[in-house]
Formats: structure tokens, C-alpha cells, sequence
């Protein structure tokens, strides 16, 4: 089973290791633009209920993104 950020639940850490397949090329150049690269470290801030957005610390930086994002960025979870 692959692990994706947007199983990371608030207070955890990871390492971005790849991009699905099925994320559009736009999509993943915008992510390392904002830091979300291969290698990176991100943190989940906040996981709130029924499935809104979460919050991902990357770069001193917090965003926001969906489920349909986050799915298909590929991580490493560490402490």
C-alpha cells in the first residue's frame, strides 16, 4: 500500500518521495514551485473533519490542499 500526504494526520511528518502518474504535469510543476518536491520535508498543521482541505507546512510555508491532491503526492513518513 503507497502512502500519500493526504494520509498524514495533523502533528505528523514526512518526506515527499514522488508524484502519481495520474497528477497532470501543471499540477506537480506548481507543487515544487511551492516547495513540495522530491525530498522535502512537509507537516500536517491541521486535518480538519469531513474531508475539507488540509493544511501542509513546507518551506516555513503553510498551504492548503484537497484530497485530490494530496493523493497523488507520494511520501515517507518520519518523527
Amino acid at each position: 500500500m503507497k502512502t500519500v500526504l493526504w494520509d498524514l494526520n495533523q502533528g505528523e511528518n514526512c518526506i515527499v518521495s514522488d508524484f502519481g502518474d495520474e497528477l497532470e504535469e501543471h499540477y506537480s510543476v506548481r507543487l515544487m514551485e511551492l516547495g513540495f518536491h522530491p525530498g522535502k520535508a512537509v507537516s500536517c498543521e491541521l486535518s480538519p473533519n469531513l474531508g475539507a482541505p488540509k493544511l501542509y507546512r513546507v518551506n516555513n510555508t503553510i498551504y492548503s490542499l484537497d484530497d485530490q491532491i494530496a493523493r497523488l503526492v507520494k511520501i515517507q513518513k518520519s518523527n
